[in-house]
């Protein structure tokens, strides 16, 4: 299961672009949007969001 971005949530800071080692995040219009097909479910990006956006 990959992670899951609660849009409701996002921001759009792209703290979790960063975060992700395998480059499974973009931010699409102002939201942050993740490649399940690519997510390696580390959860760098949960620790990252500022706003606790996302979860696995």
């Amino acid at each position: 299961m990959a992670a899951k971005v609660d849009k409701e949530k996002c921001v759009g800071c792209e703290a979790c672009v960063g975060a992700c080692p395998v480059e499974a995040i973009s931010v699409n219009d102002g939201k942050a949007d993740v490649d399940a097909g690519t997510c390696i479910e580390c959860g760098a990006c949960v620790g990252e969001c500022p706003s606790e956006a996302i979860s696995l």
